[in-house]
């Protein structure tokens, strides 16, 4: 079984405002971890996580 440390990580930082989007964006913002602007989290690099940061695109910054 792969250790967690061999897995790829990706800081997703929240650097636009989601108040006036669709109410799914600021679902997926949710859903990726991210409560207020400048927040940075990490998170593991699998294809749900690229396509919620893919849907956001516009709102987040990504950090290999």
């Amino acid at each position: 079984m792969a250790d967690k440390k061999d897995k790829q990580r990706l800081r997703v930082t929240l650097v636009k405002s989601p108040i006036a989007c669709r109410a799914g964006h600021r679902q997926t913002v949710r859903g990726l971890g991210l409560r207020r602007l400048h927040q940075t989290v990490e998170l593991e690099d699998t294809p749900a996580v690229r396509g919620m940061i893919t849907r956001v695109a516009y709102l987040v910054r990504v950090e290999a």
